[in-house]
Parts: structure tokens; sequence; C-alpha cells
């Protein structure tokens, strides 16, 4: 019991990347909404006795893809007796030895890679890098007992080249009794060769309801932590709603990082396009620019991503939020589709750039907003 607590005291101490500050981490939470189908789809396979070895977990981020992983987790380790005895869902007390485990990542019998913490410059990796998927050899190598092993790769999206090959090989040739659990919010990026041999398990975004459930749950959980704010309701809730396009993750954002008034900025700043207040974005390039930003500078990003990908869809079908819908239709010309399509993707790759060489972030955010002015004018992106 003495490595249990050692290993959960660095898991409590280092930061995770599938954890939103102030609030349970998806192995910690313990109620899974919006996702009765996956689960059931992951019950009617265990119930068949021809479990597959390998299922991508996939669905947009921050609907509860990890923490349907870590709830399919507990099942497996589960005595039979601890599980639902009419075989309707993967609910387990979370007071049992192997749900206590799993919560502290202390389970000898599962393995999450994930983006490592670099001592270094104290902050996590851009990615998952090859040295921690190679964990795997040493892990697979131990004998196991009756049980079951799981592998959870949180998420898959982030491991390198290598890295993916490395997996790979683990993958084409699998223990009896592992299930490989890769957790995807882009899977049509992964290697042919890795979906090939996965199953999918598909999680919807989520229900009105089962997000206000979800969000419930979080703010009622870091409360108990001393943490916790009261659940928006009225139009506060309809706009997060809105926004959060189905994420509780991202509604939480939302809720705790000042994210409306961030949304206003960056709408204030599309609207006016092609004309820019530059001193504006200065002072909002030097707030997200900062390390203690991490998490707005996060949020900006998922924000103005949204934005752009909701004025591209509203351009080209007429559909969506009104007031979004008209600034689409002036802002972004029939033939100019393509063009703010490239925009969208150009962004995404700069950040991922921006993250993997720890480039300048406010230059990141000027750069971007000079791209968003190039575009408005009908200019081709360099």
């Amino acid at each position: 019991m003495a490595r249990a607590t050692a290993v959960a005291t660095e898991t409590e101490l280092l930061p995770e990347p599938d954890k939103l500050d102030g609030y349970p981490s998806p192995r910690q939470t313990e109620r899974l909404y919006g996702q009765a189908a996956a689960e059931q789809g992951f019950l009617d396979a265990f119930s068949s006795g021809r479990l597959h070895h390998a299922w991508i977990v996939t669905g947009p981020a921050g609907i509860g893809k990890a923490t349907l992983a870590y709830r399919i987790a507990r099942f497996l380790f589960a005595g039979a007796s601890e599980r639902d005895m009419f075989g309707g869902s993967l609910d387990i007390d979370l007071a049992t030895t192997a749900a206590r485990l799993v919560a502290n990542l202390a389970h000898p019998e599962l393995l999450v890679l994930r983006r490592p913490y670099d001592f270094k410059s104290k902050k996590l990796k851009s990615e998952i890098t090859v040295d921690e998927v190679r964990r795997l050899r040493g892990f697979l190598s131990m004998g196991a007992g009756e049980g079951w092993r799981v592998v959870i790769v949180d998420p898959v999206d982030e491991l390198n080249a290598n890295a993916a090959n490395a997996l790979l090989k683990s993958l084409e040739e699998p223990p009896k009794r592992t299930v490989f659990l890769l957790i995807s919010s882009a899977p049509d990026r992964l290697l042919p060769t890795v979906r090939s041999r996965c199953r999918t398990l598909a999680c919807a975004t989520l229900s009105e309801d089962a997000l206000r459930k979800a969000v419930a749950q979080a703010l009622n959980a870091a409360d108990d932590a001393g943490a916790g704010a009261a659940l928006p309701s009225g139009e506060e809730w309809q706009t997060l709603s809105r926004l959060s396009e189905g994420s509780a993750r991202r509604f939480l954002l939302l809720h705790t990082a000042k994210g409306l008034d961030l949304h206003r900025k960056i709408v204030s700043a599309i609207s006016v396009l092609p004309r820019i207040d530059w001193l504006s974005i200065h002072t909002l390039g030097d707030e997200l620019a900062s390390a203690a930003a991490e998490a707005k500078y996060e949020l900006f990003f998922v924000l103005l991503l949204g934005l752009l990908a909701r004025l591209i869809h509203g351009a080209a079908t007429g559909e969506g939020d009104p007031a979004e819908v008209e600034l689409a239709a002036r802002l972004i010309p029939a033939d100019q589709l393509a063009a703010w399509a490239q925009l969208w993707e150009t962004t995404v790759a700069e950040k991922t750039s921006t993250e993997i060489y720890n480039l300048d972030r406010k230059t990141l955010i000027l750069l971007t907003f000079q791209r968003l002015v190039q575009t408005s004018r009908g200019a081709a992106l360099a």
C-alpha cells in the first residue's frame, strides 16, 4: 500500500492534461451523463464473451470520453458481485478497492499514457513521446492473473509519429485479456493501421439536459473542495450552453475563466473586419501570453475557432444563431468560403506549432488577427 500512496501523492501534485483546475479529473468523476449508447455498446460486447482488444473512444472534446474510459476500467477490474447483476450499467461503487485504485492511478493492471510533465520546463510536454509508449513493453510483459489489464491513451491524437508506430506494435500482438482504450477527438487523423485494429465507441455531444447534469456534478464537487460556483441560470445559461456546443469541459472553462468577456472581445474584433483595433489586440495578446493565463489562452482559441467554424457554416447554409448568420453573410462571400476554411486550418496548425516549439504566444495571437484581416479583404494567405 505504500507504493499506492506514493503514486497517489505524486499524481495529485503534478498537472494533468485532462484535468480542469478546481474540478475533479475524469478518473475521479462519479457519474457519466449523455453517453448511454456508448456504454451499452461496450456492455453488449462484454456480455457476448468476445470483447475486442482495442477501442477508439471518439467524440468532441469535453463530453466524457475519458470519464467513460475510466468507468470501463473500473468495471473490468471489479469483481462479478460488484457489477450490475442485470448487465445494464458500468456503475461500480467508488468505495470498492478497484475503484479507489483507479481513482488514484494506482491499480497494478492499469497503464495510462498521456503527455508527461517536463520537470525542466515545469510544464506538460506538447505531445506523447515514444518514451511514454515504450512503458507498454514492460507493462504488457508482466504476467497477468485471471483478471483484465487496461491501457488508456489520453488522447491518442497527441502521439508523435514514433510513439504512434510504437503503439501499433502492441495493438498488432495484444496479450490476452488486455483492453486498449484510445481516446480521440480526431480519429480521421490517426494512422489507418491503428484505426483498422480498433473498434469505435462513439460518444455524442451532450444534450442540454445531460450538459446541465454534468456541469452541476462538477460544480458540486468543486464546491465540496471549497472552489465551487453556482449553476448559471437564465440568459447566462443559454449563452454558455450555446457556446459550449455540448461540451461540459468547455462550459466550465467559459464559466470560471471569464469566458463570456473573452467571447465578447473576440466577436467585437471580428465584427469590424477588415478594420482592426490593434491597440486592443496587443493588450489582449499581453493578457493571454503570460504563464498564469494558460487556461484563458486555451479558451481564447477554443472560442475563436468555434466562432470561425460557425461563421463558415452560417455563410454556407444560412443556419445558426441569427446574429452570427448575419455577420457571416457580410463577412464571408460565397466565393471566399474556401479561403476562410483554410484560415481555420492554418490557425489550428500554427497553434500546434507554437506549443511544440515553445514559440511566443503573443506573436501567434497577433499573427492570427493579421490573417483574419487579410482573409476578410479577400487576399490569399501567405
